[in-house]
């Protein structure tokens, strides 16, 4: 797995990276534009997943799962009908930023994974990470910023 011209960007996450309280769960709740390009030629599926890494539990915090998402997609947004997996809110879709209050900045990691196999079903986070760890092609990712 590599990054080499697989890019992910986002009209919604300011230059210095900090998500506006519409993206937080307490706020709108509604998830950043993402855009997408470089899709490797040889990909057959993407995925998209934010993960909080800086949340008080042992494995971060999950926010978004996407999966099924074609490779010709360029933007995905509020709209987006893809299968989502379960957050670690324990719903299907977005959950936006809620950190605790004074824990400080949390940075969130919006990954895009350009996949040689599609996923079956709507894993949680972990269980795509060990189960197509071998399909990932490229992956990058954008990070945003939030804190309460």
């Amino acid at each position: 797995m590599q990054i080499k011209d697989l890019t992910i960007t986002s009209p919604d996450i300011g230059a210095d990276g900090w998500l506006s309280d519409r993206h937080a769960l307490e706020g709108g709740n509604i998830p950043p534009r993402m855009r997408i390009s470089g899709v490797p030629e040889d990909a057959v599926e993407l995925a998209v997943i934010c993960h909080d890494p800086d949340a008080p539990l042992p494995h971060g915090f999950t926010h978004w799962a996407l999966y099924g998402v074609p490779t010709d997609t360029t933007e995905i947004g509020p709209q987006s009908t893809f299968r989502s997996g379960l957050n670690d809110f324990r719903k299907e879709g977005y959950g936006g930023p809620r950190p605790p209050v004074g824990h400080g900045r949390h940075y969130y990691y919006f990954w895009v994974y350009a996949l040689s196999r599609p996923v079956r079903g709507t894993p949680a986070r972990q269980e795509f990470l060990e189960g197509y760890a071998d399909a990932i092609i490229e992956q990058n990712r954008i990070v945003g910023v939030y804190e309460r």
